[in-house]
């Protein structure tokens, strides 16, 4: 009979990126929260309990929501931003709390282009914010609204630089608000995506037309953060790897760009989809159902990816691992209902609860051990 100790499950395995171990393969994706009620950008009490709540659940990394480089690059008046140093002492004490327990904690950097300045999900209401009502002018790489929205104003090369100059100052103030990771958002349609997609990217000039004009404000936003952020800490990119549309960004140019950006410092890809115009082909909502676009991703690319969409049991997070699908999942909905879903997950592995991730505060209400 073989005493040797059964392997952990793979979620359970830590995960090293540049000089960060996380501690396992389950991580909170970012969800935005539209709390800020202020509209300063400063995040609240909220975004502490949020966040502290999934880091004190067993999460390995906890991601906030998307988060704002520029006042105008804002999805809502409500949002999160890091664009002045208030915003990252506030930030801080949340960094402080989730290190406390254990987790990683990452910073999500995002302009939201021609998708700003709406109105918040709890508002239920459409369309653009009129600037009477406290909404402001927005920019695009081209002069095309999206359905419902307004039309926003082409980016002039200044304005380009403007821009890539805030996500580099916003990634040198998420170092200093203590953040182990950030995350670029390139998806669901907002700034970095508006310049890849064809279909919402009509410029002549260096920033638009083929494969890699198109990449370029990506390219060099990656650069102008990398020049601010640690060496010793890892980058992210989020992709829509599929845009549900004829003639739009492709999961292959996912793929290549992603193998571009890799050497540039990008150091894992987490792969989500659409976002940039409304959907023309059927989208089969199901479990696991944005996971192929992180295996086809990965598997051309050669860089680790994080998967989403629809998981939510701890044998399909795992099965998703096995497989070679993803190097981390990356858990929304089931995260909002479950705070402590890894703590879950531990005992339906049999993961012994002094290696599950409790804090010492709840050990008393620990799962009890199987039989």
């Amino acid at each position: 009979m073989n005493g040797a100790p059964e392997a952990p499950p793979l979620l359970f395995t830590p995960l090293r990126l540049r000089d960060l171990t996380i501690r396992n393969r389950a991580w909170l994706s970012p969800m935005c929260q539209y709390s800020v009620h202020a509209e300063d950008g400063i995040p609240t009490d909220w975004h502490l309990v949020h966040l502290g709540a999934r880091a004190a659940g067993g999460f390995g990394l906890v991601m906030t929501e998307s988060t704002a480089v520029l006042p105008d690059g804002r999805i809502s008046p409500q949002d999160t931003g890091i664009w002045n140093t208030e915003q990252a002492r506030a930030w801080h004490r949340v960094t402080e709390f989730a290190h406390g327990q254990g987790a990683a904690i990452g910073i999500q950097l995002a302009h939201a282009g021609r998708k700003a300045s709406t109105w918040a999900l709890a508002l239920r209401r459409d369309g653009s914010i009129p600037e009477a009502e406290g909404g402001w002018p927005v920019i695009a790489p081209s002069a095309e609204a999206l359905v419902g929205l307004a039309t926003p104003r082409a980016m002039s090369r200044a304005d380009v630089a403007r821009v890539v100059r805030a996500f580099g100052d916003a990634a040198e103030r998420a170092d200093r608000a203590g953040f182990d990771v950030v995350e670029l958002h390139g998806g669901h349609g907002y700034l970095i995506h508006q310049f890849l997609s064809p279909l919402s990217n009509h410029r002549r000039d260096a920033y638009g037309g083929s494969f890699e004009n198109r990449c370029r404000f990506l390219v060099e936003v990656v650069a102008a953060v990398r020049e601010k952020w640690p060496c010793g800490k890892p980058l992210f990119v989020r992709f829509s790897g599929h845009e549900w549309a004829e003639g739009g960004w492709t999961l292959g140019e996912t793929a290549e760009l992603a193998a571009q950006l890799q050497p540039l410092g990008v150091d894992l890809v987490d792969i989500s989809s659409g976002g940039v115009v409304a959907p023309t082909e059927r989208i089969s909502v199901g479990p696991g159902y944005q996971v192929p676009f992180a295996r086809d991703v990965r598997a051309k690319s050669g860089v680790p990816t994080g998967a989403v969409g629809m998981i939510t049991d701890p044998e399909q997070a795992e099965d998703i691992l096995a497989d070679g699908s993803a190097d981390a999942v990356l858990l929304g909905r089931v995260a909002l209902r479950e705070p402590a879903w890894p703590l879950r997950a531990a005992h339906a592995f049999g993961v012994p609860r002094d290696a599950a991730p409790y804090p010492t505060q709840y050990l008393k209400g620990a799962w009890p051990r199987k039989r």
